[in-house]
């Protein structure tokens, strides 16, 4: 039940990060259509595309995470023979899981702050806020810790059984994870 909850919150985290794009695309092209036509860009588009990038990569972390797409090193994964896998598998996920649970730490009293302060990203016409930012940061990394747990723990189950269990995998990896 978890996995299939987990996969639809991450395939509706993509979708969210998809639109974000497609609109921010558009914004773009106004500002410069707006620039370069009338020498009037849109106000507040740099702004608006940098808090947008974070959003946008935070929600596509979970998804990268979850699908097997981010880098891994073949080669060190075959120093370990037909175990390899298991053992990438369960560090992938520790390292991962205590790397994206300190960013959790550390991002939740800067997104609270944010909040309560009203804190804004922006000069003049166009202010943004800051805390829908600062939130999608803590959310996406703590998304991500949890499915790094997830990995860890059915890599930790593989070993002490000594079975291989369905391993996410990179979508261009030709061999077995």
């Amino acid at each position: 039940m978890f996995n299939r909850i987990n996969d639809r919150l991450v395939y509706v985290l993509l979708a969210v990060a998809a639109l974000l794009t497609f609109f921010l695309s558009f914004l773009v092209v106004a500002d410069v259509i707006g620039r370069v036509v009338f020498n009037s860009p849109v106000k507040g588009t740099p702004e608006i595309v940098s808090m947008s990038i974070v959003v946008i990569c935070f929600l596509l972390a979970g998804y990268s995470v979850q699908s097997g797409s981010m880098l891994q090193a073949d080669i060190l994964v075959g120093l370990f023979g037909a175990r390899g896998p298991l053992i990438s598998a369960l560090l992938s996920g520790v390292l991962g899981a205590a790397f994206f649970g300190l960013i959790v730490w550390g991002s939740y009293e800067p997104a609270l702050h944010a909040w309560n302060s009203g804190e804004f990203e922006g000069e003049g016409a166009l202010r943004i806020p800051v805390w829908p930012a600062r939130t999608v940061v803590m959310f996406g990394s703590l998304l991500v810790a949890i499915i790094y747990v997830g990995q860890a723990v059915t890599a930790a189950r593989g070993l002490i059984a000594g079975t291989v269990p369905e391993l996410p995998r990179s979508p261009g990896s030709a061999g077995p994870l």
